[in-house]
């Protein structure tokens, strides 16, 4: 690619969230890393439809985040696949209930494996990168149950509170070279599987958002890509795009 496309690398790209923002970046000229752990499946169908379009303009990076050692590995690969990274999304998630008097140790370690630690060494890691580009960012999927906590999912809510804590403690770190927010979403897509909620649930969700809809996995994706792209004045912020929910609490 031209030494003039920017580059983002994405964590959990092949699917939802991570794939719709990659193809809005894309479609901005950006080139694109696409991180999976179990979607590689779908990860190397979007590298080929985004390829398609700009041939050498997507990527994909294959690492497990909840193993600690993967880390450098990762950042290491990210930065030889085109010799420059300009910014990164960490949105890679594991979500599942935890009811109190069920929590185990392995609960703790997948939540904030996945949710705060992966996040925080991959930034360390790629933060030389981000400063040489002179225009770095971060943008760090949370989530509004750091601040609304969802009932039977402490420690979820726990390790996205971490996260969102870790977004304005880097963004003083990093300052000035490399802005660092975050992204609140609210009901945008159900989870699936192991945390997949039921109807009911879901339903209680939707009374109580004022927009009275789900948001789409596209909402998030406009909004990180205006915090990467079109938000040179804004770091140590956490934006709710949650259809208002968040006024409820």
């Amino acid at each position: 690619m031209p030494a003039d496309h920017p580059v983002v690398l994405i964590t959990g790209a092949g699917r939802r969230v991570g794939a719709a923002t990659a193809r809005q970046l894309h479609a901005r000229g950006w080139t694109v890393l696409l991180h999976c752990r179990r979607s590689r499946d779908d990860a190397d169908r979007l590298a080929a439809e985004l390829n398609a379009l700009r041939a050498g303009s997507a990527h994909v990076l294959v690492a497990d985040l909840d193993d600690p050692s993967v880390i450098t590995p990762l950042a290491e690969a990210a930065i030889a696949a085109c010799g420059r990274l300009d910014a990164l999304v960490n949105n890679a998630s594991t979500f599942h209930p935890t009811p109190v008097g069920d929590i185990t140790d392995a609960d703790w370690d997948r939540l904030f494996g996945s949710n705060a630690r992966a996040p925080l060494f991959l930034t360390q890691a790629l933060a030389p990168a981000l400063r040489a580009s002179g225009r770095g960012a971060v943008v760090n999927i949370t989530d509004i149950h750091a601040d609304y906590p969802l009932a039977g999912h402490v420690v979820y809510c726990m390790a996205k509170a971490a996260l969102a804590a870790m977004t304005k403690a880097l963004a003083k770190d990093l300052a000035p070279a490399v802005r660092v927010n975050g992204v609140a979403p609210g009901a945008i897509l159900w989870p699936e599987g192991e945390g997949e909620m039921d109807a009911d649930l879901q339903r209680e969700i939707l009374r109580s958002i004022p927009l009275g809809r789900e948001g789409g996995v596209d909402a998030i994706a406009e909004t990180v890509t205006y915090l990467i792209t079109g938000a040179s004045y804004i770091s140590g912020q956490i934006v709710a795009v949650d259809g208002g929910r968040s006024v409820w609490g």
